[in-house]
């Protein structure tokens, strides 16, 4: 298997070309410019060096359909895209990366001489609105989706478009929708901050969450798992599948915590506001059709976290400028 990754420094491109590579897979990295900076907190460098770097920009159907044919890609996870902050600040550019980007991608896998067994995208948890304008309960895969921001109606818009390939090209894919991941690497966005907060402890710093209420925390090694199981499994059709960790109050997460490294009770604390996201969402379907996905218990995900910053931060490879930068302005919804 050989498989392109569009965005591939990020966080979760980093733990998903990690377990490629452990599962004996080709990596090749489609982005704008080579910075393995998040590989190199959980990968050897020899491992770094198995991985293909491919420059360029994923507006450009070209040179993506290039770039599977030259390399014999068999496989894509798309990755690529601006978050919510940029999105909100400059539409035009989110809409031109997320959507166009996205565009690109499918065509350039409808275009493309090398056969591409399957195609994986990130969705994410922010195309459903506020938690207030859905019933009680966990909500399945297709409730009305109402986003609160640019970043989440152009993540329906990928969705849509993703269902319109299939039914006028065949093209198969599985949409993705991560709420809040967390682990090693994980280090812009709203919703980093909860593993801001496990780099704090590690260091023995004071970090307090800018929001609290409830959300769902998924491990960065299990959501990585779970685009890569999407990829080897019998699949056809267009599907966005919710993704499911630990629904939890920030209280809860806080009490976990204090339970794996007792200093945190101190060192941490967190606001009130209620991420305008709704939390509670139903992953069954992508179970029964695609799993059994893994699910790594909150003390767990918690401690192994905790080990790996400390790790790095004995080696003097723990990169704290993150935990120094501003805090975020608060604002009606952000991104998983």
């Amino acid at each position: 298997m050989k498989v392109l990754l569009t965005g591939g420094y990020g966080c979760i491109g980093a733990w998903i070309a990690k377990r490629l590579l452990d599962r004996g897979a080709s990596v090749v990295v489609f982005d704008l410019k080579e910075n393995p900076r998040r590989m190199r907190l959980i990968m050897t460098e020899e491992q770094i060096r198995q991985i293909v770097y491919a420059p360029g920009d994923v507006t450009d159907a070209d040179l993506l359909r290039q770039t599977l044919e030259t390399h014999g890609v068999s496989h894509v996870i798309h990755l690529a895209g601006l978050q919510v902050p940029v999105c909100r600040e400059n539409p035009l550019r989110g809409a031109t990366v997320n959507v166009v980007g996205t565009l690109a991608v499918f065509e350039a896998v409808r275009q493309s001489r090398s056969p591409i067994q399957r195609l994986v995208y990130a969705s994410s948890a922010a195309v459903f609105g506020p938690p207030e304008h859905y019933q009680q309960g966990p909500l399945p895969d297709d409730v009305p989706l109402v986003p609160s921001t640019h970043y989440g109606v152009f993540k329906c818009c990928n969705e849509g478009n993703a269902r319109i390939y299939f039914q006028d090209h065949g093209l198969s894919s599985i949409g993705l929708r991560p709420w809040t991941v967390y682990g090693v690497g994980r280090d812009f966005g709203m919703t980093s901050e909860p593993t801001k907060a496990l780099k704090a402890v590690a260091i023995g710093q004071h970090y307090h969450i800018s929001y609290g209420g409830w959300q769902d925390l998924q491990f960065v090694d299990d959501v990585a798992e779970t685009f890569i199981r999407c990829l080897e499994r019998p699949f056809t059709g267009a599907k966005s599948y919710n993704l499911r960790g630990h629904v939890v109050e920030l209280s809860t997460f806080h009490q976990t915590l204090s339970e794996v490294a007792p200093e945190a009770r101190d060192l941490v604390t967190y606001g009130t506001r209620q991420i305008a996201i709704a939390y509670d969402l139903d992953d069954s379907a992508l179970q029964r059709d695609l799993g059994p996905m893994p699910r790594t218990p909150l003390a767990d995900g918690i401690r192994r976290t905790l080990e790996h910053f400390r790790r790095l931060h004995r080696e003097g490879r723990l990169d704290t400028s993150d935990l120094e930068a501003a805090p975020p302005l608060p604002s009606r919804a952000d991104e998983p």
